[in-house]
């Protein structure tokens, strides 16, 4: 069949896999004659079900539409909130709800799938919800939020299912401010996914992000409330939850219902039975997607999908091409716990070996399934890091290369695998695109960024997993080819974070807005946002909470607090040198005991206290700053703190007055915002008693005065810092500091310790003494500049927010009337600390702040 004798074609749903044949009917068909009809049942343009879940972090219908240019072509009309009730096979036609008729000579069903919901008591009261579309979340997101104030309460949520969509459903309950119940009837999380081992990792990790987790249990009835909305969940163990709302994810089932009754032959199991072609038992009808049943399964999963949309497009234009389901992988998305899979995750192959590392302290799961010869990859398992999903999953039913325990081990001698993958390997599953074809994108497309890459192949535009081994294979082939690999920051913006610190700084702009129009394109990413951030606040761009900037700050700084694992904030005030008088230590104790939270004395000579609400921050925070407090910066990519000991002052074996110049470098660096967090230590003699090598900036005092170490420390990879000057006098220190500081802020990448930074600057720590010590640039007076016009500007950014209304409302976002106590919330303890009665709880020890971990033993 060539693409002329098509005539008119008509598909039913305008989902993912509708949106994927379009597109490829579009694209190898420019100047066909054929005229395409997609009917939708849904309002709005077909949109990215994968990532649905983060509509609850900001992206609505719109900006998870799906690529809305492939409507543009004339010859493609899209109907969209007009259901398809009837097919009549014989007059080849379908007709819709508005009793719109469509005629057709070639049919395409792409139906998709529907939440299943178990017959349960209850399931129709207000407040259950399914989490399968844009109406489910959006529904979902008014009913907390109304239900929220009708109570005058945080809510408590329930999910039945603990599968992937069931987790993400309570990380988006979570971020609407409800605490979850995960209700799952087999015996662990993603019991499809995960094994045994795997499932518990997660149900560690999930407790741990403030999620309760019931196994082996199900969901017998749900009771209403005095208002007829739902209240409670019974389970079949006897337990009883309270439930504000409850979502259920316990599977989907094909709609097949128009195919069913037209009479197509339907799967055993449900579906639209068809061959290799994607044909229907009709000659004239397809079907794809999760409504088609291929050799009796039905698969929920965008890649067979878009695998589908492919072979009926191209049997549609002439082709040959057939389906054949491929291996698949899942990773669990929108919760922060990692959890991945692939391939035989149950070692069912005859012979089959695993090879397993689990690791309780770091709370990581690896395993990967082999051949009986130890050599041919057949599966993996990941929990908690999830770094080798991505390079192993392409090798499926591939030799590994190397002893499988070497890719297992915390520095193995195995890396992962590279950009040298053969040519058929399939790297982006979900829009089936090999290495071979991404390779060709670069020699053969003139494609020379990731970003051009993506946009020709399609490859990582869906749910990105593979873009990490993407981005290898694209860098490798342009290596090969002698081009010159891109330092483009992301697809949005063409150069490497230092060239547009340069062009901001040089131009003087000092809005988001003004900086994608003169050096960017689109609308900006999770990656260049909280770059240009930081980049605005070190060139004194404003308060970081200023309406525009506050929707580039990444979690942390959007409220000025450091999210801990239990979905909780730290609150660690400034204290310059380890220096505090008693008056302001009694308000950290009386602060600490009456919001309940958890005190440590921190590693860098500070008080920090955890399990502070977000509605409390301000509160807090308030206590804080009228008692001569200031931010301490635990949550920003600025100095965290100046670490030193007593020195001359006290030490008999002090040369110099560390501590003082500990509090002088705190005060004049406080805020600074640079590419990444750095730390100072100040020792006051060589026995080093505050780890100045390990830090970021390190002194150390001598009997001439003070020698100064760079790039210590730095992450995953200890490193001590190298000798940048020696013997400096007081006031020649800080000026090197503030040089190299202001070097690093001007050069460093995004995300880049002072350590790599150091490592890999070009000439090595001989040439950054020669730039920062020696001057030998001829920059000193712009580095010094930088830092002389941060001090001058500096303000305390917790100050400037308490005296702002319009910045404190973001912490009422989520939560009921400031001040408001929630009798119900409990805390479960933490290293034995309990908190003192509050007034009218005589005797009452309530223990303090979020779960502990259980660790596997």
């Amino acid at each position: 069949m060539t693409a002329r004798a098509l005539g008119r074609i008509v598909v039913v749903g305008a989902g993912m896999v509708a949106h994927r044949l379009t597109d490829q009917l579009t694209t190898r068909s420019p100047d066909g004659a054929w005229q395409l009809t997609v009917l939708g049942d849904e309002p709005g343009l077909p949109y990215d079900r994968v990532h649905l879940s983060e509509f609850f972090s900001g992206r609505d219908a719109q900006a998870l539409a799906m690529e809305p240019a492939v409507w543009d072509d004339p010859r493609v009309q899209l109907v969209t909130g007009d259901r398809v009730e009837r097919l009549d096979r014989d007059a080849q036609t379908v007709t819709t709800r508005s009793g719109r008729v469509e005629p057709y000579d070639t049919l395409v069903l792409a139906t998709g799938s529907w939440a299943w919901t178990p017959r349960t008591e209850g399931t129709d009261l207000p407040g259950v919800f399914s989490y399968r579309t844009m109406a489910d979340v959006t529904a979902i997101q008014d009913w907390v939020g109304r239900r929220r104030e009708q109570l005058g309460r945080p809510l408590c949520g329930a999910v039945v299912g603990g599968g992937v969509l069931g987790l993400e459903a309570a990380a988006a309950l979570q971020t609407l401010g409800a605490a979850p119940t995960v209700v799952e009837f087999a015996d662990r999380l993603m019991n499809v996914q995960l094994d045994d081992g795997g499932g518990e990792a997660l149900r560690v990790l999930v407790t741990g992000l403030g999620m309760e987790v019931r196994t082996g249990t199900a969901a017998t009835r749900l009771g209403a409330g005095p208002d007829g909305s739902v209240a409670t969940l019974d389970l079949s163990s006897g337990e009883s939850l309270a439930a504000d709302v409850v979502i259920f994810s316990t599977g989907i089932r094909p709609r097949d219902r128009l195919a069913r009754e037209s009479g197509l032959a339907i799967g055993e199991r449900g579906g639209v039975v068809v061959g290799p072609t994607c044909r229907t038992s009709d000659p004239a009808v397809w079907a794809i997607g999760e409504c088609a049943s291929f050799e009796g399964e039905c698969v929920g999963l965008v890649a067979p999908g878009n695998l589908m949309a492919d072979v009926v497009a191209d049997q549609l234009l002439g082709g040959t091409r057939t389906y054949r389901p491929a291996p698949e992988g899942t990773k669990l998305k929108g919760v922060d716990a990692e959890a991945a899979s692939f391939g035989d995750v149950f070692a069912l192959t005859p012979g089959a070996l695993e090879v397993t590392l689990a690791d309780p302290v770091a709370r990581t799961y690896r395993k990967i399934v082999v051949s009986d010869d130890a050599r041919t990859l057949l599966g993996g398992v990941f929990v908690g890091d999830a770094s080798l999903y991505a390079s192993l999953r392409p090798l499926l039913g591939r030799p590994l290369g190397a002893d499988p325990s070497a890719f297992l081990a915390t520095e193995g001698a195995a890396p992962a695998p590279g950009g040298d993958v053969p040519d058929d390997v399939v790297v982006c599953s979900c829009a089936n695109v090999s290495a071979g074809t991404v390779r060709a994108a670069v020699t053969d497309h003139g494609c020379t960024t990731v970003g051009a890459v993506k946009a020709c192949t399609k490859a990582g535009t869906v749910c990105g997993s593979c873009v990490p081994l993407l981005t290898k294979i694209v860098n490798g082939t342009l290596e090969k080819a002698g081009i010159t690999v891109s330092r483009a920051m992301c697809e949005h913006f063409a150069m490497p974070r230092a060239d547009l610190y340069a062009l901001v700084r040089d131009g003087g702009l000092r809005t988001f807005t003004e900086i994608v129009a003169a050096h960017g394109t689109g609308r900006g990413c999770a990656i260049c946002k909280p770059v240009v951030a930081s980049i605005l606040s070190s060139v004194g761009a404003g308060h970081v909470l200023e309406r525009e900037l506050s929707a580039l700050q990444d979690t942390n700084d959007h409220l000025l607090a450091n999210m801990q694992k239990d979905g909780t904030y730290s609150v660690v005030p400034r204290v310059p040198g380890g220096e505090i008088t008693p008056e302001k230590l009694v308000v950290i104790g009386q602060v600490a005991a009456e919001f309940g939270l958890y005190t440590r004395i921190t590693g860098a000579q500070r008080i920090g206290m955890f399990g502070a609400r977000m509605d409390q921050l301000p509160a807090i925070w308030r206590r804080l700053v009228d008692a001569g407090f200031e931010s301490g910066q635990a949550y920003g990519k600025s100095l965290r703190a100046v670490k030193s000991c007593v020195g001359q002052a006290w030490c008999r074996f002090g040369v110099q007055d560390s501590v003082g110049m500990g509090v002088r470098l705190e005060l004049r660096y406080r805020g600074l915002r640079t590419p990444h967090k750095f730390k100072v230590g100040v020792s006051g003699c060589a026995r080093e008693c505050a780890e100045a090598r390990g830090k970021d900036v390190g002194v150390i005092a001598t009997e001439k005065g003070w020698n100064v170490y760079v790039g210590g420390n730095g992450g995953f990879t200890p490193r001590h810092a190298e000798l940048l000057a020696e013997d400096l006098d007081d006031d020649r220190l800080v000026q090197v500091i503030d040089r190299f500081l202001a070097h690093y802020i001007q050069t460093g990448d995004r995300l880049q310790r002072t350590a790599p930074w150091v490592a890999d600057y070009p000439g090595g720590i001989e040439e950054l003494r020669r730039v920062v010590v020696e001057d030998s640039l001829g920059i000193g007076a712009e580095l010094d500049a930088i830092v002389v016009e941060h001090v001058e500007g500096y303000a305390d950014e917790w100050r400037a927010t308490l005296e702002d209304p319009e910045k404190l409302r973001r912490f009422e976002a989520f939560v009921n009337a400031p001040g408001e106590h929630d009798p119900d919330l409990r805390y479960a303890p933490e290293r034995g600390q309990a908190r003192p009665a509050r007034p009218g709880e005589a005797g009452h020890h309530d223990p303090v702040i979020a779960r502990t971990l259980e660790v596997p033993k």
